[in-house]
């Protein structure tokens, strides 16, 4: 899942934390970062995780993109901060939850949230997010998304078909009993036109 989108949305929707968001940020550097500015949030990508295909004759496999935002807040005085982050998760929640960051996506759904870490001076409060999408296309003349996909891409296109026609019976008596004479009974052909 791209970034971008859910950092737009956290700027618009999100005014107590302003432009204090990053992307990316490992929440040990977060933590041994004494110079960051309060409230602060980190977006980062955390797994997919892929269901099994939902057809049988071709690949569409559901797949959940996780992400998570670690908060920092400052927590001199441990009450205010807690309260804080009650205000703030509930924020997010605003902004975030039934929000789709792509046109491929689902609406984001809340996976859960915890403590990380708190001291005399920083809480730290992992909030986990996940959207979903769909691996394969949906009409064909979408670019396709999979191996087999562009295998089915490259073959060429269905214009007709011949059928002929062996009838088991009457079967040659000459032949071995019972099946197919190697004769062409009947003959048909259908185009196909688009």
């Amino acid at each position: 899942m791209k970034m971008t989108p859910l950092v737009t949305q956290l700027r618009a929707q999100c005014p107590t934390l302003g432009n204090r968001i990053g992307v990316g940020i490992d929440i040990a550097a977060l933590q041994i970062d004494a110079s960051l500015k309060t409230p602060y949030a980190s977006l980062t990508t955390l797994a997919d995780q892929a269901s099994a295909s939902t057809a049988q004759n071709l690949t569409t496999q559901p797949i959940r993109d996780r992400f998570e935002i670690v908060l920092v807040l400052d927590a001199t005085d441990a009450t205010k901060a807690l309260d804080g982050l009650h205000d703030l998760r509930a924020e997010l929640w605003r902004a975030l939850v039934g929000f789709k960051p792509d046109a491929d996506y689902s609406a984001i759904f809340y996976d859960g949230g915890e403590l990380v870490s708190i001291n005399n001076s920083r809480l730290f409060y992992r909030l986990r997010f996940y959207a979903e999408f769909q691996l394969g296309r949906n009409l064909p003349s979408q670019p396709a998304e999979s191996w087999h996909e562009r295998e089915l891409d490259a073959l060429s296109s269905f214009t007709g078909m011949t059928v002929r026609v062996d009838a088991i019976d009457p079967a040659d008596p000459n032949l071995q009993r019972p099946g197919p004479d190697g004769r062409v009974e009947m003959t048909f052909s259908g185009d196909v036109t688009p």
